[in-house]
């Protein structure tokens, strides 16, 4: 087979060659934007990532292809009835973070309830081995509220159930035989956020999810409990947050998200181009009130960002491509079957 892989990065190069001994294999940093003007058109599989538009004309161009896989969770930069009309097999990323994610999100937890940015900060700046200020709280014992118990949220609790945690999640449709199996249970998202010691938030951003989390309910938490997101920005509502940190409801939040980035359809977006909205966020987080609280830590949206998590979107890609070889494809798009 003829493969061409485009928007790499390099580090890929050697473990694709690896992969595929026994078929071409042609390398291209650039994305596949004009694919007329490439020195050869012969492909049976091509590669892509989230920057390069795979239009019916751009199908037209290639006469063999077969296969076309996108190292991407998203898809909507593939022409997904124009491969089924053409009967090119069209391959994504189901998923790639989920442990990723789960991770960062407790490493938020844990800088939040062990105070350690303050005790960090103090001692860089100061010199000064003082713990005054700095007492924190143990994770063991207490109650995790996971909000969307998908597959980062199931992540999150197998880690809150390592700290000895009590779990209590909300998601609209509960999994009865994960909860028994994994030992935590459903409730309201009322009753979660009134039991939770700590919430951290793992749903999707949809018309429904939107401000989940708002000053109608966020009164509900527990006196110094704690918030984390690395979901979207937009499941929480950035007022009821700032008013929550005032009244002294919640003890600290950590973000990895803010209402004001928009929709991010696809965080692998931002490895190949700049974060679209960065220039309206800098100027957002220079007078944004959370930026000033010291119980509030806001990173540049990167839970997604590992190289084990970049690793499996390359094998799952190379996986896609000997499915197809075998006659088994796997991790076909949704609609082009």
């Amino acid at each position: 087979m003829k493969i061409a892989f485009f928007e790499l990065e390099g580090w890929e190069n050697d473990i694709i060659t690896a992969a595929f001994p026994a078929d071409e294999i042609f390398f291209y940093k650039e994305k596949l934007e004009n694919p007329s003007s490439l020195d050869r058109k012969d492909f049976d599989a091509i590669s892509v990532f989230v920057n390069s538009p795979v239009s019916a004309s751009a199908l037209d161009v290639f006469p063999s292809l077969k296969l076309v896989t996108t190292r991407s969770t998203g898809f909507d930069h593939v022409d997904v009835a124009a491969c089924k009309s053409k009967n090119i097999i069209a391959s994504f990323v189901p998923g790639y973070g989920d442990n990723t994610v789960a991770e960062f999100a407790f490493s938020l937890i844990l800088n939040l309830t062990r105070k350690m940015y303050q005790a960090i900060d103090r001692l860089k700046e100061t010199g000064a081995f003082s713990f005054a200020g700095l007492r924190g709280v143990d994770l063991k014992g207490r109650t995790l509220g996971v909000i969307g118990t998908g597959r980062i949220g199931k992540e999150a609790i197998k880690i809150g159930k390592g700290f000895g945690m009590n779990i209590v999640a909300y998601d609209p449709f509960p999994n009865a035989e994960v909860a028994k199996e994994m030992g935590f249970e459903y409730a309201a998202l009322e009753d979660v956020l009134k039991r939770a010691d700590i919430v951290t938030i793992h749903c999707p951003y949809t018309p429904q999810t939107h401000h989940l989390i708002n000053k109608t309910n966020i009164g509900l938490m527990k006196k110094g409990a704690y918030l984390v997101n690395t979901a979207r920005g937009g499941i929480v509502e950035t007022d009821a947050l700032v008013w929550a940190l005032q009244q002294g409801i919640l003890d600290g939040v950590g973000l990895d998200v803010l209402e004001e980035e928009g929709e991010i359809k696809d965080e692998l977006k931002f490895l190949s181009e700049a974060h679209p909205n960065e220039a309206q966020l800098r100027t957002v987080l220079e007078n944004h009130a959370l930026l000033r609280m010291p119980n509030v830590l806001i990173t540049p949206h990167n839970a997604f960002n590992t190289q084990e998590a970049l690793m499996r979107i390359l094998n799952t890609t190379i996986a896609n491509i000997n499915g197809f070889k075998a006659g088994t494809p796997q991790n076909q798009i949704p609609g082009s079957l």
